[in-house]
């Protein structure tokens, strides 16, 4: 599998693919670092020649390629650079397919989740896009995915295509993963009953929680801690929580005290 790393050279998005590189050595994957080129605003606002304007270009694109031969040293990973003149959602689906990507990684500044996966630029080419995606927190930095809490509607089991993706991205054995869910309702719960699958020498344990509440956010965020999560999972789908907590405005809160990396699925991946 190819992870594709997006940045713009800044704190967070240099954290981001920090995080995509040491995950790419962590599961044997390939690395390709993404720029899309946007002049200074001050550039932009004067009349720049087209030579200019490419020299600008130029320098940023050897800045990405030396970034990822950077990271391939470091890591000893194979890297790619790819740079656009802007970033819509056909150069960017252009990449995904060129190198057969399966996961995309951007960073996640603080309390600005809600704008990261529904507002702003980025993700207005994101949300249409069918591939997972690891959102990084500028604060996090990568650790073994031992313990993995996936948020859900109902403490039903992981769909296959989710469960292929965590394996591959697992690099220790003996993993556990939370499937957690909020509900109003307690006759779905599941308590103390742990599943386990063995699938190429990889090891998960499942275990099922279900609790009522109606703070949804403040619980996800409490079960991070309690569970001591290394990473958190969503799957977002129309009219289940996750769609409830959009339309609400929660997600932003849950963005501001989000420790971990946010991995969302697409339902139909």
């Amino acid at each position: 599998m190819t992870i594709i790393a997006t940045t713009d050279f800044s704190e967070i998005a240099q954290n981001a693919v920090q995080y995509a590189a040491n995950l790419a050595k962590a599961a044997n994957m390939n690395l390709v670092l993404f720029h899309a080129f946007n002049p200074p605003i001050h550039a932009s606002n004067a009349q720049l020649s087209a030579e200019t304007f490419q020299k600008l270009f130029d320098i940023n694109s050897e800045r990405l390629k030396e970034l990822a031969k950077e990271l391939k040293k470091e890591h000893h990973i194979e890297t790619q650079s790819e740079i656009t003149y802007s970033f819509v959602e056909e150069h960017l689906v252009t990449c995904i397919e060129k190198y057969n990507a399966g996961l995309l990684v951007f960073g996640m500044a603080e309390k600005s989740l809600e704008q990261e996966l529904m507002g702003n630029t980025t993700t207005s080419a994101i949300r249409n896009i069918n591939i997972p995606i690891i959102s990084v927190p500028l604060e996090t930095k990568f650790t073994p995915l031992n313990r993995v809490l996936f948020a859900c509607d109902t403490p039903d089991e992981i769909p296959s295509h989710a469960t292929s993706l965590i394996k591959s991205l697992i690099a220790a054995q003996n993993t556990e993963i939370e499937v957690f869910s909020v509900d109003t309702t307690v006759e779905k719960i599941k308590k103390d009953n742990p599943k386990t699958k063995e699938d190429d020498e990889k090891e998960i344990n499942y275990y099922y929680k279900n609790i009522q509440s109606k703070e949804v956010i403040d619980e996800i965020k409490k079960e991070i801690k309690d569970f001591n999560a290394d990473l958190l999972i969503m799957m977002p789908k129309k009219y289940g929580f996750w769609d409830s907590m959009v339309h609400r405005s929660k997600t932003r809160v849950m963005a501001s005290g989000l420790s971990i990396p946010l991995l969302s699925i697409p339902a139909s991946y």
